[in-house]
């Protein structure tokens, strides 16, 4: 299915993006990770890119286009949190965060979107269950990523004439370290009686990207063992 499409991950030197990335990797795709820290992972290469800066991506992509031809797939993946006081947020800081988060998926799907000219043709945003629910002190992350999911459905509307589809994903509690320092309690809490893992998001990844789920677009899938739809009381 994969073997030798151009798959571009963004954010894949850890966590959620290396598996989803390896995943790819495993199908035989051509994974190329675009990241500012180095990526070590066997059938990635690596391009050094700042996502969240219009003439890198534009130039990244213009790249890959001369060097390998159409572009496949792309999965939008990295971001970054910082989580502090609303009283203590700086500018600097929120647009540091904005431009990582959102600004990229918009210019990173912008500019994959020029070379989709072959099957599979998707797009995969990252935003998160923050996107519709909240803890305090959580604005700018929350911000940019229900910006992501509106961001979404956008452009899948505009991107339909390419025949390119656009959905995004919506991890809830994904465990990116070592899971025996887990509680019970941090599994149980999920109706799915586990915490979330990468490859959880990872093989959500390959059922979107697959051409046949193409009616499948402008959608948001939940990956959070069921905990926005549970109802929390206190006995």
């Amino acid at each position: 299915m994969f073997t030798n499409k151009t798959i571009v991950v963004t954010g894949a030197s850890q966590g959620i993006g290396k598996s989803i990335a390896a995943h790819f990797a495993t199908e035989n795709a051509r994974v190329i990770g675009l990241d500012i820290q180095p990526i070590q992972l066997e059938g990635v290469e690596y391009r050094k890119c700042d996502v969240g800066n219009f003439e890198d991506v534009i130039a990244v992509f213009k790249k890959i286009n001369e060097d390998y031809g159409a572009i496949h797939a792309l999965i939008n993946n990295a971001g970054i949190s910082t989580f502090k006081s609303i009283w203590e947020v700086d500018e600097q800081e929120w647009d540091h965060v904005l431009d990582t988060n959102l600004k990229s998926v918009f210019i990173c799907s912008r500019e994959a979107a020029r070379y989709m000219s072959e099957d599979i043709r998707s797009i995969i945003n990252m935003t998160s269950t923050r996107a519709f629910m909240s803890e305090p002190n959580t604005e700018t992350y929350s911000a940019s990523k229900g910006g992501i999911f509106a961001l979404t459905h956008s452009l899948a509307a505009t991107l339909s004439e390419k025949e390119i589809r656009v959905n995004s994903i919506a991890p809830g509690w994904i465990h990116t370290g070592d899971t025996a320092k887990l509680r019970d309690v941090d599994h149980q809490q999920h109706w799915s009686g586990r915490a979330g893992e990468p490859a959880d998001v990872a093989r959500a990844c390959l059922f979107l990207s697959n051409p046949q789920n193409s009616f499948i677009t402008g959608e948001c899938l939940n990956i959070d063992g069921g905990m926005t739809r549970k109802m929390i009381y206190e006995h």
